[in-house]
């Protein structure tokens, strides 16, 4: 047992080229209203009734949840009240983990944002994945999830669940082959692994392009003032942050100093598209409001809806009426702008009864960081705030500070409020998902995900995932395993740049590990004491079974 120190949408239209793939869905919809109007008969005809094989069919499909993951971004363990925070509030999630069950041993499986979200739709350790890149990505790659993947999304599309996206994407847009063109039809995309419907910028909020995309088109584009997107150098006709720093909100490294949009300087350079532009200060706005429409929209017939939140990842822009609310600064203002937008939905949940039946998830993709490329003070503002719960480290890292994350799961009808310390990776969630939903995804589909259903339904207190595998910048892996955790020496000490940033850069100095570590993490939670020396037996165990398992084996682990 681990212990650590913790203070207690109008209709929306499908794409003409999937309506297709709607009929089964309508007609149980249409099956679902005539269930609604069945529940107002009395008793004795509902027994009656119970023995025809439909009334049947819908009853069974009844038990399954509707199902909402909402993913912060950057959003530290140590970051929510109900995680140990006292310098923020957050009542509407911690009012989740009150009602739900709080994992305080839930892992992202990277500590960074596109890998995460890969497993989490795939079930596959992004690592592995070699004929697509899946690092951080900028905003004009390709698709790292192949098409006619069974991916989580897919497979419940195919259950009868309609499945949306909403807010950040990151997983690439396009082929490969031809260079994303923003002013066509913008595909392959979530269209085409597993989502009917999708609102989503295509990278994070400091990259271009600035734009909304649903399903496949950029919104409020005017043809006659095209997009243009690069990485590779400046485009001009658009000034840049370093030659026009009095253009900006916020100082910025000179990665983060593209193109200045919306007094923002990104990274990577953009020209066209003025209309077509987010507003910054707009963003949790139209995530909780095509949220809501997709809800009361699709709300009558199993739904899957995946909700990107981009707080508190930089550029850290309040809305008008969270600039100033917390004692943190504008980090603390944004955690508390993610907090109302996650009210929001579940506010929508209750108002259109849909809550009782509705597995709600909320995590993050990865630990915290202060500064990331933006002077926005949130440093200087940390006072004695620890983001990362007293952890060691931070994103980009594999130390738990970087892959340890909030995990908290609400379903009124299936679950019983409760904290567990059984270990849960959002890798499992594409089999555990699937599972509930009686949704078709095989151990080959999802080759790193559990099916950890027991353990969520409180049908079980063992540890079903014994070890979990994670993974940080310059592809540097590290083991738990029950108490240990092992991390190998990085190659040379070294640490990669990212997406342009310095490798000689802070935030990634604890990635240059000259020798091998190894932590008792039931006895030191926080890896200060590296135990190798005196545990060589142990480590060697270690080294082997990661090694196994990044030659391709399960280390181990029942299936």
């Amino acid at each position: 047992m681990v212990r650590l120190s913790l203070n207690p949408m109008e209709p929306l239209a499908p794409p003409i080229s999937r309506v297709h793939r709607r009929s089964g869905f309508l007609a149980r919809k249409a099956a679902g209203s005539i269930l609604a109007r069945l529940c107002s008969i009395s008793g004795y005809a509902l027994l009656v009734l119970a023995g025809w094989p439909g009334v049947t069919a819908l009853a069974d499909e009844a038990r399954r949840p509707n199902i909402v993951i909402i993913v912060a971004d950057d959003l530290g363990y140590g970051d929510l009240g109900s995680y140990g925070a006292t310098r923020l509030k957050t009542p509407n999630i911690d009012r989740l983990a009150a009602q739900g069950v709080r994992f305080i041993r839930g892992y992202a499986p990277s500590s960074t944002c596109t890998p995460t979200r890969y497993s989490l739709f795939t079930g596959e350790y992004a690592w592995r994945q070699s004929a697509k890149r899946t690092g951080i990505l900028p905003g004009d790659a390709p698709l790292c999830i192949e098409p006619g993947r069974v991916t989580l999304p897919e497979a419940l599309r195919r259950a009868g669940y309609y499945t949306g996206a909403i807010g950040k994407w990151h997983l690439g847009l396009g082929d490969g082959v031809t260079v994303v063109d923003f002013n066509q039809r913008v595909r392959p995309g979530p269209l085409e692994v597993g989502f009917d419907y999708c609102h989503i910028i295509p990278a994070t909020v400091d990259r271009v392009p600035t734009v909304w995309i649903e399903n496949d088109r950029v919104l409020g584009l005017d043809p006659a003032d095209p997009i243009k997107v690069s990485y590779d150098g400046d485009l001009g006709g658009e000034p840049n942050g370093l030659d026009h720093p009095e253009l900006l909100l916020q100082r910025a490294d000179k990665q983060h100093s593209g193109t200045v949009l919306n007094g923002i300087s990104r990274i990577g350079f953009m020209q066209g598209g003025k209309f077509a532009r987010f507003k910054d200060e707009e963003l949790a706005s139209t995530v909780v409001k095509k949220s809501v429409q997709f809800l009361e929209a699709h709300g009558r017939a199993p739904f899957f809806l995946y909700v990107g939140l981009f707080e508190p990842h930089v550029p850290r822009i309040a809305e008008k009426p969270f600039v100033g609310t917390s004692e943190l600064g504008v980090r603390g203002d944004v955690i508390q702008q993610m907090d109302w937008a996650t009210g929001e939905i579940l506010k929508a949940l209750e108002r259109l009864k849909l809550a009782e039946n509705t597995l709600v998830i909320f995590t993050s993709d990865n630990g915290p960081v202060l500064f990331d490329g933006y002077f926005d003070g949130a440093k200087e503002s940390v006072k004695d705030h620890r983001p990362a719960g007293g952890l060691r480290g931070w994103k980009y890292l594999v130390f738990e500070g970087g892959c340890r994350v909030p995990l908290i799961a609400r379903w009124p009808a299936r679950l019983k409020p409760r904290v567990s310390e059984q270990l849960f990776s959002l890798v499992d969630l594409t089999s555990t998902l699937g599972h509930l939903a009686e949704a078709k995804i095989s151990p080959a589909d999802s080759p790193d995900s559990l099916d950890l259903s027991p353990v969520l339904l409180g049908e079980t207190f063992a540890d079903l995932r014994d070890h979990t595998v994670l993974h940080g910048i310059s592809d540097t892996l590290a083991l738990r395993a029950g108490d240990w955790k092992y991390i190998p020496a990085t190659r040379r000490g070294e640490a990669s740049a990212v997406g342009g940033a310095r490798p000689s850069d802070e935030r990634f100095a604890e990635n240059q590990i000259p020798s091998s570590l190894l932590f008792n993490l039931r006895e030191d939670p926080a890896e200060r004491n590296n135990v190798i020396a005196q545990c060589p037996e142990k480590a060697a165990e270690m080294q082997a079974r990661l090694a196994a398992i990044r030659q391709g084996s399960s280390g181990g682990q029942q299936r």
